[in-house]
């Protein structure tokens, strides 16, 4: 399917790696220039010359969200460089999975403002554009009870966040939307470490979902691509579950 992305200037918090990298590169497949950012320099590095054999422009930039005013910057040059801003995803996650005061600080500052603040700076930009597409990227553990307190908490308030700024952005012409992954493996990622190193817990949660399996970074990009797509333009205000059945409730 074409999703008429091609030209189109995408930006990506936590780009470097797992959704953010697998989003980066389908974004990339369509066409769509990036710019992506995080705070492992050598994986940034790699993933901007995947992107840049790809045909497309991607200013990557070291930045760590928790400082406003390096997020402000990246945000203002990936404009400068790229010309206009038609797309935001907001991937980054801390990962908090502990219920101690570091855990909620990163899960609310790296999950919850960085996601907010990155909104706050290019909202006006797609105004002036006519419109353009915000993704968040939560969890599952945004949905329901049984996950670490600190990380769903921060996941659940970007649900909440992505269906208030729907409502009230429509008018702008600005379609914002939430994907809600579950258990996605991915090289160097939290849950192929599980699989190595504790078998038994990671053959548990296997076990949740229907589907029999972990999910990929990949099928998790082709849901924020298709959101962030004029194919989608008729959705807004949606939590899109990217889970293999994982999550059982209705909602």
């Amino acid at each position: 399917m074409n999703l008429d992305l091609h030209g189109k200037v995408a930006i990506i918090t936590g780009g470097s790696k797992g959704i953010g990298r697998a989003t980066a590169l389908a974004f990339a497949e369509e066409g769509a220039n990036l710019a992506i950012c995080a705070r492992d320099k050598e994986a940034l590095k790699q993933t901007a010359l995947d992107l840049e054999r790809k045909g497309v422009q991607v200013p990557a930039v070291s930045c760590d969200v928790t400082d406003s005013m390096a997020l402000d910057e990246f945000l203002e040059s990936s404009k400068h460089t790229l010309g206009r801003t038609d797309i935001l995803v907001n991937n980054v996650s801390a990962f908090g999975i502990k219920d101690d005061p570091d855990a909620w600080k990163s899960s609310l500052d790296i999950d919850v403002m960085a996601s907010v603040r990155a909104s706050w700076k290019v909202i006006p930009w797609m105004k002036e554009n006519g419109g353009g597409a915000i993704v968040h990227v939560s969890s599952i553990a945004g949905l329901e009870g049984g996950w670490a307190p600190a990380y769903a908490a921060a996941k659940a308030a970007l649900i909440s966040h992505s269906k208030t700024l729907a409502v009230s952005l429509a008018q702008s012409k600005i379609r914002v939307n939430v994907v809600t992954p579950g258990s996605i493996e991915f090289p160097g990622g939290r849950w192929e470490r599980v699989k190595h190193n504790d078998r038994q817990r990671y053959d548990a949660i296997v076990r949740t979902i229907p589907w029999g399996r972990m999910g990929t970074a990949e099928e998790v990009a082709d849901a924020v691509v298709f959101l962030a797509s004029d194919r989608a333009r008729w959705i807004t205000g949606a939590c899109l579950i990217v889970d293999g059945g994982q999550h059982r409730g209705n909602l």
